[in-house]
């Protein structure tokens, strides 16, 4: 499961500790709900479902998708689904053949949620030998359905617009500088990206404008 609400305030409270530009933004935009996703196949799969859409609209093709399939939590449901239903349902033909990558590993019995390594470096070489699954879909599985407190998805475009309004930079950062910026942060990076997210949406709110680019 992901981190708590009580795992979440106490790291925020140390990174604001070790930078001010947290402890300025915390104080602002206040701490964030708890992104908790339940550990195994269904959470990996709605992930996919999510990639280079909205939330908004990746909720609704998820909808769709467990009423096509019947099932979401069992792999043999989506290989016994039809390419055309899932194209219904709102699956682009990629990630239908991604959706299915994953059943057959976890049908096979070649990916075993409950036995990731304990190392994040592996965890995430094992899960990304998937196909369909890159860094940022691991890292996203391991920070909300493992509750790996030092995950940090640098490549996520929320997370590096965040950072660098919160640490005052004129420019959103690479990821690579995103990853240079975090490691004093260690090991909180995992709450560090959950108040990202959730900073990016207060100052979104407080616009009114900018894409919803927060992850599931």
């Amino acid at each position: 499961m992901g981190l708590t609400a009580e795992q979440l305030r106490a790291s925020l409270d140390s990174l604001g500790g070790i930078e001010p530009g947290f402890a300025a933004a915390l104080a602002a935009a206040g701490y964030p709900e708890p992104r908790i996703r339940e550990p195994g196949y269904a959470t990996l799969l709605r992930t996919i479902v999510g990639q280079q859409v909205s939330v908004a609209a990746a909720r609704s093709i998820w909808g769709r998708v467990e009423a096509a399939v019947g099932d979401a939590e069992d792999p043999a449901a989506i290989l016994a689904t039809s390419e055309e239903a899932l194209r219904a349902a709102g699956l682009s033909r990629q990630k239908i053949a991604y959706a299915r990558s994953l059943a057959e590993e976890v049908a096979s019995g070649r990916l075993d949620f409950a036995a990731l390594p304990r190392d994040d470096e592996e965890a995430i070489a094992a899960l990304t030998r998937v196909k369909g699954i890159g860094r940022w879909s691991a890292e996203i599985y391991l920070l909300f359905a493992e509750g790996r407190a030092d995950i940090w998805p640098a490549g996520d475009l929320a997370v590096q617009i965040a950072v660098g309004r919160i640490l005052g930079h004129g420019a959103r950062p690479t990821e690579r500088q995103v990853r240079a910026l975090a490691e004093p942060w260690r090991p909180h990076r995992g709450a560090a990206a959950i108040f990202a997210w959730h900073h990016y949406g207060f100052e979104k709110t407080r616009a009114k404008d900018g894409p919803e680019l927060s992850p599931l």
